[in-house]
């Protein structure tokens, strides 16, 4: 008679592999990405609802190959809303997590993009600065959409 077994995988294995995972999870926020382009267009935001517009589109152009293309999954890693002020030159003057995400990880390395992407568009003379609230969006491998931008969720 010839008995089925359950192929060799320790349960030390599994513990190991399941103990790991939360690393994996952190390493591509450990470092941000390189800035690819940023958005020469200057703005012509009338407010600083509008003005969140042209900051999304400069994060777009800065970081596209970090861009969620499609719909984010259902389960979103992080979702954190952070306030950036922008001033006169386009020069990133602050930027504060409004709400942290659940993983810790996201809020720092998303900060860390924004400043990074600095000089933005300047704002409009008539608003010599300006601050907007953006919710960063992003998945298990790094990637975001902005809610400015999103495409949904699935």
């Amino acid at each position: 008679m010839h008995t089925h077994r359950a192929p060799a995988f320790s349960v030390l294995a599994l513990a190991g592999l399941l103990a790991s995972a939360p690393a994996l999870a952190l390493a591509q926020f450990n470092s941000t990405p390189t800035v690819a382009a940023t958005y020469k267009l200057p703005s012509t935001a009338r407010t600083e609802r509008d003005y969140r517009k042209d900051g999304a589109r400069h994060l777009y152009a800065a970081y596209r190959k970090q861009i969620h293309k499609g719909k984010m999954p259902p389960l979103l890693y992080g979702i954190a809303i952070i306030e950036t002020e922008i001033g006169a030159g386009g020069e990133v003057r602050n930027v504060r997590i409004v709400r942290q995400p659940a993983a810790a990880e996201v809020g720092p390395w998303a900060v860390a993009m924004i400043r990074k992407a600095s000089p933005f568009p300047p704002p409009p003379l008539a608003m010599r600065s300006v601050k907007y609230t953006e919710i960063w969006l992003v998945d298990r491998t790094g990637r975001f959409q902005l809610d400015t931008l999103t495409e949904g969720q699935l």
